[in-house]
C-alpha cells in the first residue's frame, strides 16, 4: 500500500485571500458606527431626545456586531500558524458568522415581538423626528455597506492563465507530444465554444505539425463521442465544428503525420472546468461568511431603516399609524430569512458538510476515466476558497501510484490539503 508521508512543514494556512483586507473594512465600520453613536447619545441627552438616544443604543449593538466579525478576523490571523489547529484557524470565520446568524435571528424576533405589541396597543410617535433619525440610520447604513462591498458575495477568481480580454478559455492542457507540445483549450468568445490548439513545437524540424495532423475525440460520461478536425487561424488552430454544453468529457488526442511516430493520449475536461468557465467562479465555498455576516447586519439595518420611513411616512401624511408596526413585522420577516440562511451555510461548514458534490463527482469520475475505483472519499472546507479532501483510490496496476494520482488531481485548484491513498489488489 502507498501513501503519503506526513509532512511537518506543510502549511496549514487557509485563510481566505481577502482575510487582511476585509478585516480592515471590518474596523472601519465599527469607527463609523462607534462615531455615530457617541453624536447620537450626546446629542439626545443634550436635547432630551429620547429617540435619539434609543438610536444611539440601537447603533451600539451594530457595532458590537461588527466587533465580532473584527475580532474573528484578528484571532484567525494570530493563530493561523499554531499547531493546535489541525487544519488551521481558516474557519473561526465561519464560526463568527453562525454567532452573528444566531444574533439577526433574535433580532428579527425582538422586531417581530415589538411590532405586534404596538398592533394591538398602539404608541404615540412623533413621525418627524422619527423620520429624521430613520434617515440618518440609512445614511449610516448606506455608507458601511459601501465600505464592506466587494467580498461580501464574491465566490472567487478564475484560475484560468487564458483569461483574456478577447474571451474566455477552460482551464488550459498542455501535453507533451513527439515534436514539442500541444497546447489545449475551449475558448468561447460568444457562441459557440470550439477547440483551440497551439503547437508549442520544439524547432522547425521535419515531422513539425500541420492543423490537419491532429483529430481530438470527446467521450462522454454516457459513451456519446464527437470528432473534431481543425483549420488554420493563423497563431492558433480552430476546431471546424463547435462543442456542445456541457463541457464535461474525455478528450482523447490523436496525432498521424508523415514522418512522426503516431501518437494517442486522453486528457480530462471535468464538471468543476465546465461550471468555473459558465460562471466566472469556483462555488459558494469561496465566499467569506465572517463578511457575508457583517454585509447581512448592515443591509438588514438598511431595510429595516427604508421600510421604517415607509410606515413613518404612511403615518404622517395619510394616518395610517398602524403601517408603522406592520412595516416592522415585514422587516422581522426579512431578516429572518436572511439569518436562517447564513445559520443553514455557516452550519454545514462547522459540520463538515461536502461543500461542492459537483467536484466530488468530478474526482471520481476522473479516477473512473483511469480504469480505477474509488473507496473511500471525503471533501470539507478549511476556509474560504480552500477545501480539505482524503481520496482512497483501489487501483488496478501499481502504475499509478500516489503520484501519479497527485498531479491528476492537481488541476482541482480549491483542493489546498490533499491526503490520497492508492492500493492494487495485492494490497488486500
Amino acid at each position: 500500500m502507498a501513501a503519503t508521508p506526513f509532512d511537518t512543514e506543510h502549511s496549514h494556512i487557509f485563510l481566505g485571500e481577502g482575510h487582511d483586507r476585509n478585516a480592515r473594512k471590518t474596523w472601519s465600520v465599527i469607527v463609523l458606527c462607534t462615531v455615530v453613536m457617541v453624536v447620537e447619545l450626546v446629542g439626545g441627552w443634550r436635547y432630551g431626545s429620547l429617540a435619539l438616544i434609543a438610536d444611539g443604543m440601537h447603533m451600539s449593538t451594530h457595532a458590537a456586531a461588527m466587533l465580532i466579525a473584527a475580532l474573528a478576523y484578528r484571532y484567525a490571523r494570530m493563530h493561523a500558524r499554531d499547531s493546535r489547529f489541525s487544519f488551521g484557524t481558516g474557519k473561526v470565520g465561519d464560526l463568527a458568522g453562525f454567532s452573528s446568524a444566531i444574533i439577526l435571528a433574535m433580532i428579527a424576533l425582538l422586531i417581530g415581538y415589538e411590532a405586534i405589541s404596538r398592533l394591538i396597543e398602539p404608541v404615540r410617535i412623533d413621525f418627524n423626528q422619527a423620520i429624521a433619525i430613520a434617515f440618518l440610520g440609512l445614511a449610516v447604513n448606506i455608507a458601511s455597506a459601501w465600505l464592506l462591498s466587494g467580498d461580501a458575495h464574491a465566490h472567487g477568481h478564475s484560475h484560468s492563465p487564458n483569461h483574456g480580454a478577447h474571451g474566455h478559455e477552460d482551464e488550459t492542457h498542455v501535453i507533451e507530444i513527439p515534436v514539442g507540445h500541444l497546447q489545449i483549450a475551449i475558448h468561447e468568445d460568444g457562441v459557440p465554444p470550439r477547440f483551440r490548439l497551439q503547437h508549442l513545437s520544439t524547432g522547425s524540424a521535419p515531422g513539425s505539425l500541420a492543423c490537419t495532423d491532429v483529430t481530438l475525440t470527446t467521450v462522454r460520461a454516457g459513451g456519446e463521442s464527437q470528432t473534431f478536425r481543425f483549420r488554420d487561424a493563423g497563431t492558433y488552430w480552430e476546431s471546424t465544428n463547435s462543442i456542445p454544453e456541457p463541457h464535461a468529457f474525455e478528450v482523447r488526442v490523436e496525432i498521424r503525420a508523415g514522418g512522426t511516430p503516431s501518437f494517442t493520449q486522453s486528457i480530462f475536461y471535468t464538471e468543476a472546468e465546465s461550471h468555473a468557465h459558465a460562471a466566472g467562479a469556483h462555488g459558494s465555498h469561496h465566499r467569506d461568511h465572517n463578511m457575508r455576516a457583517a454585509f447581512v447586519h448592515v443591509a438588514a439595518d438598511a431595510a429595516v431603516s427604508v421600510l421604517a420611513i415607509l410606515g413613518l411616512a404612511a403615518g404622517k401624511f395619510y394616518g395610517l399609524t398602524f403601517m408603522d408596526p406592520v412595516m416592522g413585522i415585514v422587516g422581522a420577516l426579512v431578516i429572518a430569512n436572511w439569518s436562517l440562511g447564513l445559520i443553514r451555510d455557516t452550519g454545514a461548514i462547522l459540520l463538515d458538510m461536502n461543500p461542492d458534490t459537483a467536484l466530488s463527482r468530478d474526482i471520481i469520475a476522473l479516477v473512473k476515466a483511469q480504469g480505477d475505483s474509488i473507496s473511500d472519499l471525503h471533501l470539507w472546507r478549511l476556509g474560504p476558497g480552500h477545501l480539505g479532501a482524503i481520496v482512497a483510490v483501489r487501483s488496478r496496476t501499481r502504475a499509478r501510484d500516489v503520484a501519479h494520482y497527485r498531479r491528476l488531481l492537481s488541476r482541482f485548484h480549491d483542493i489546498s490539503h490533499l491526503t490520497m491513498e492508492v492500493s492494487t489488489p495485492s494490497d488486500h
